[in-house]
């Protein structure tokens, strides 16, 4: 794969309602999955899952979701840099409406189980530093494995300040393997969405994406982004994800793969593995945490 096959541009995958649609077919692959949806002020839509589970994740607006009966309001925020937010989880064979004005992420990912539709509030979200240095960055964990429960999806939100890189050190989850040395690594794949600090959609400031492989498995990305686009990790290293001087990166992870048990084991490039252990001498970034207190962790 190269970047022009792994670099979907914002308006390049527009389908009906949504600005951009990846489904696990167009990425290639079987499970993973995002949809964008914008709209205008008052603007409705409705659809079935299907044989997919999702998430509401407002990354600028508010809405109500309506679901199985339920009316789930989210408050949403202004942008990525400005809040964590709440989200709303939907279950596979369900329909939905969805009520509101903003522009919307509805990561997603095919799944067997069907579970109830939920709200998953802002303040429970789990927000870690990772990193220090120039490789600071802030997670915010909402619908990672341990935060809450899904039958295959996982998705975490990175927001990196302008100057630094994150992924970092790169790493892989490309199959299901234990390691002689202990390492764990799981199959998955994996989306990358961006959004830039004073970017709109398919405009504006740019960061950059590293994704490259073995020799066994070549792959060779080194894709520019701006708000909207999206990279796809079928397999191999990723990382780093550049964050140009003077303006932040955003970035949401949406992950899934043939597991019984949802994870996102991955193991390091073994020449870069070494830079985490730097970590330990160096403060994290001090423009962190963007958005709400967090603790630090490697």
């Amino acid at each position: 794969m190269r970047t022009v096959d792994a670099l979907l541009p914002w308006g390049g995958t527009a389908r009906g309602p949504w600005s951009l649609e990846v489904t696990p077919e167009r990425a290639g692959w079987t499970y993973a999955g995002l949809r964008v949806l914008t709209l205008p002020d008052g603007g409705e839509v409705s659809f079935a899952t299907g044989d997919e589970e999702m998430l509401v994740l407002p990354l600028a607006g508010a809405a109500t979701v309506h679901c199985d009966g339920l009316r789930l309001a989210l408050a949403g925020r202004e942008s990525v840099f400005a809040a964590v937010t709440d989200f709303a989880y939907l279950p596979r064979d369900a329909d939905v409406t969805i009520r509101g004005a903003g522009r919307f992420a509805l990561p997603s990912a095919r799944a067997t189980r069907r579970l109830s539709p939920r709200y998953g509030a802002a303040r429970d979200v789990p927000v870690e530093l990772r990193g220090a240095g120039p490789a600071s960055r802030q997670v915010n964990n909402f619908c990672a494995p341990d935060a809450f429960d899904c039958d295959r999806l996982v998705a975490v939100e990175v927001v990196t300040p302008g100057g630094n890189w994150s992924s970092y050190p790169p790493h892989k989850h490309e199959q299901a393997r234990t390691y002689d040395d202990g390492r764990v690594e799981a199959a998955l794949e994996e989306v990358y969405y961006f959004e830039v600090a004073g970017g709109e959609p398919g405009a504006g400031p740019v960061g950059y994406q590293r994704v490259y492989g073995t020799a066994e498995r070549p792959i060779d990305v080194l894709a520019e982004v701006r708000t909207g686009d999206v990279v796809l990790v079928p397999y191999g290293y990723h990382g780093p994800s550049m964050a140009a001087p003077g303006y932040d990166l955003y970035y949401l992870n949406v992950l899934a793969g043939p597991g019984a048990t949802r994870t996102m084991a991955c193991v390091d490039d073994p020449r870069h593995g070494w830079i985490r252990g730097s970590w330990a001498g160096q403060p994290v970034d001090p423009r962190l945490p963007l958005t709400r207190p967090v603790r630090k962790e490697a």
